[in-house]
């Protein structure tokens, strides 16, 4: 039987809000059957990296070998994203990596509105209980979901916003909106851009630090 979306995100916004760890909000995400892209996928792709890091980097949806592993940007985007890392002087392990919907979307097809919603108290926790000093939104779909921004990519990228916590009125955090690693490895044109962006966000970091 289909749930309701209204029902389905009360759901999904009850548990989020209950977990007090990461731990318990992967076991209450893997616990929820609000979503239909759970019942094809393989996994459910929770997040991958420090309980607390200084960065937070968020995706669209997982691929296919993410799916297979379970891990997030494990396939070709994510050694892209290791190797833009490794240029500012980062590892991948030092930095929380996670995406808006936990389920692969059949035939990599792009994650429908619906599915965005139900699925966003979840990561929003997850930002809540990581507490980064900066948010990455990597690509057009994580920048509307977490920053609700209208702006195509191309315009929305490089621009600090805040990104505000829906428990806590006064709590920000620095946001800004990047390229993902998949659109650069179809456009190696934009690489351009997408270093000037880190570059930005190591001067943020060392700024913040």
């Amino acid at each position: 039987m289909a749930i309701p979306d209204d029902v389905a995100l009360a759901d999904a916004r009850e548990r989020a809000r209950s977990a007090e760890t990461l731990d318990e909000l992967k076991e209450l995400l893997d616990g929820f059957d609000g979503c239909n892209l759970k019942i094809t996928a393989k996994h459910t792709v929770f997040g991958d990296g420090p309980k607390t890091a200084d960065l937070m980097f968020i995706g669209e949806a997982p691929g296919r070998d993410e799916d297979m592993a379970g891990v997030p940007f494990v396939g070709r985007s994510g050694q892209l994203l290791n190797r833009m890392l490794e240029a500012i002087g980062l590892e991948r392990e030092a930095v929380r990596v996670t995406n808006t919907v936990p389920w692969r979307p059949p035939g990599n097809r792009a994650p429908t509105l619906a599915e965005t919603q139900i699925c966003l108290p979840f990561v929003q926790r997850q930002i809540e209980l990581v507490r980064p000093k900066i948010v990455v939104c990597l690509g057009s779909p994580s920048a509307k979901a977490i920053l609700g921004s209208a702006e195509g990519i191309l315009r929305m990228r490089g621009k600090w916003q805040s990104y505000s916590f829906d428990l806590a009125a006064d709590a920000t955090i620095p946001a800004i909106a990047m390229l993902h690693p998949a659109y650069l490895l179809r456009q190696a044109a934009q690489k351009r851009l997408a270093w000037r962006d880190l570059l930005a966000l190591k001067a943020k970091l060392d700024e913040l630090r």
